[in-house]
């Protein structure tokens, strides 16, 4: 099954260069529809730019504070610099704390797909 996701610039790099293989994200009603196997197709909001990705594995938690401890968090997108100050409280930005308490959160691990 195919599953279409937008990503900052950022983002979209580091999975593109193969940094970044676990996209963290709200479990919400549309994430829960993934599995293992499945294709995700990211798009650059800055220029439009697609990524197909394939999912590994999910990692499903209560919480982003669950899966800040659980998961390397320099696989989420984090660089060496930031790991120190690396917090749940960083998802606040995407997710209203209310929505968190909600879904709970998702590590999507991913492969890029080569042609």
């Amino acid at each position: 099954m195919l599953h279409e996701m937008n990503l900052f610039p950022g983002s979209f790099a580091a999975i593109k260069s193969g940094k970044k293989t676990i996209e963290l994200r709200l479990c919400d009603e549309k994430r829960q529809m993934i599995a293992a196997g499945d294709t995700i197709r990211f798009t650059n909001t800055a220029d439009g730019e697609t990524l197909e990705t394939e999912i590994i594995a999910l990692h499903r938690f209560d919480s982003f504070r669950a899966l800040y401890a659980a998961l390397p968090l320099d696989k989420c997108g984090y660089s060496k610099e930031e790991l120190s100050a690396a917090a749940p409280e960083d998802m606040n930005a995407y997710y209203s704390p209310e929505q968190q308490a909600r879904y709970g959160a998702l590590g999507i691990e991913i492969k890029v797909k080569t042609e």
